[in-house]
């Protein structure tokens, strides 16, 4: 993609009302006046928030919002090029309940209220693999703390990848902290429809562009669901 290309899809995304770009004040201070208010200021409603992290082009956000128009949902990456794409389908198809938001990750507790988001998706994010990266996986415990400070009691996470590296990293995660496992499975298109429910089998069909390519190339898709709480006994 050239650079004009990029600046023209940029000024597109800045331009459009369904992408909120937090100010550098407001991404350091959590001040964004939306703070709290999702769903009342900029949705219109009251119906739960589901985010969907490192979104890319947002085709899980689209794919999520087509099947539950109750719900709201937000796609968060911090390149206004691949937002673009997700943006531009939910304008064109005249989508209420997407919008997308262009920060870091890393400061994701700092854009939603206590217990405002219901749920988080993280589809295929970049397993960092380098030992030196790995408190920048997006089931590190230090992301874990910052969904905490967001989520509902009842939210879930949940987690779709190609990567084993960054599966088994999830799943030991978990078990060291004693969280609750809800789902998991170590491939999504192997196990027959009775093990998931049909809502979940319905949302897990939902094909990104590199899930397509890992799919063949011969790559498993490995997913899991749980809550980042620790479970009472």
């Amino acid at each position: 993609m050239g650079r004009k290309d990029k600046l023209k899809k940029f000024a597109e995304v800045s331009e459009m009302d369904h992408v909120i770009e937090p100010s550098r004040e407001q991404m350091f201070e959590g001040t964004l006046p939306l703070k709290g208010k999702w769903a009342k200021e900029h949705f219109g409603n009251d119906n739960p928030i589901v985010l969907e992290l490192a979104c890319g082009k947002g085709e899980y956000t689209l794919g999520l919002a087509e099947r539950y128009p109750d719900r709201n949902f937000i796609g968060v990456d911090i390149k206004g090029n691949r937002i673009w794409k997700g943006a531009k389908t939910a304008q064109e198809k005249g989508m209420t309940n997407v919008a997308f938001l262009r920060t870091h990750i890393d400061s994701i507790h700092q854009f939603f209220g206590p217990q405002e988001v219901n749920d988080i998706w993280i589809t295929f994010p970049d397993p960092q693999k380098k030992g030196k990266r790995r408190r920048k996986r997006l089931t590190h415990p230090l992301f874990l703390e910052r969904y905490r400070r967001i989520l509902h009691p009842s939210g879930t996470i949940s987690l779709k990848t190609d990567s084993s590296h960054l599966f088994d990293f999830t799943m030991d995660t978990i078990l060291e902290h004693g969280l609750e496992v809800i789902h998991q499975c170590l491939d999504v298109y192997y196990v027959g429809p009775d093990k998931f429910p049909d809502d979940l089998m319905d949302e897990l069909e939902i094909k990104t562009f590199y899930e397509r390519m890992w799919l063949e190339e011969g790559k498993t898709i490995k997913f899991i669901r749980f809550r980042p709480w620790i479970r009472s006994n």
